[in-house]
């Protein structure tokens, strides 16, 4: 878990906390827990999500089990700098979809006394690494990798399967286009996909 509070109080530098997983793996529900401490405990917050996501709401960032906070949409990375100026704690979600430069903006924030907590999916549809995600990871001093429960077998899921033949790298969507699934799960879903007959042949054998 992640300090709250630093040891020497001479060090005036904030840190940044990555909070990863799979779609339905509850990290919007955890960026917003640890916003409204900080609102509570009378902190400056504000937090910022991409303006391409409009899925619940256009001023609100939404969990799926309908906890909201109002945010800010922004286009680009280089938004937040300008407009996170004077507060003291900031959170950013679905950090994946915004540009390479999400990086040098949160550290640049850190290292001006601010609290940075960023949510996104740590992985794509296909379980590449997604956007600037792996380097925010890198550069974090904290890093909470939260689970979903796989739709197939009830394991822990850390997959985002994408139940339709779309290839676009970014599409919006919830429970009618996504599925969390494990990684035997996601491993048996691909090859029904990529290569049906192979898995109508040897299903048997791999199951």
């Amino acid at each position: 878990m992640f300090l709250e509070n630093t040891v020497n109080h001479k060090e005036q530098f904030g840190w940044i906390e990555v909070i990863s997983g799979s779609m339905f793996s509850g990290k919007t529900e955890e960026l917003i827990r640890r916003l409204k401490r900080a609102q509570f405990a009378k902190q400056k917050v504000e937090i910022f999500k991409p303006s391409i996501d409009t899925r619940y709401h256009e001023h609100m960032v939404i969990s799926h089990d309908a906890n909201e906070f109002r945010s800010t949409p922004v286009p680009a990375a280089a938004n937040i700098a300008i407009l996170a100026q004077g507060c003291d704690v900031i959170g950013i979600d679905e950090a994946q979809f915004f540009d390479d430069e999400i990086v040098t903006v949160c550290n640049d924030l850190a290292n001006q006394g601010i609290r940075v907590i960023v949510a996104g999916l740590d992985m794509d549809f296909k379980g590449n690494p997604f956007g600037p995600m792996p380097a925010l990871m890198a550069t974090a001093e904290y890093v909470t990798k939260v689970h979903a429960v796989c739709t197939r077998t009830g394991n822990l899921a850390h997959y985002s399967f994408r139940k339709n033949d779309n290839d676009n790298l970014v599409m919006l969507g919830e429970t009618e286009e996504y599925e969390p699934l494990s990684r035997a799960a996601y491993y048996h879903a691909v090859r029904e996909v990529l290569s049906p007959a192979l898995s109508k042949g040897e299903g048997d054998k791999t199951k």
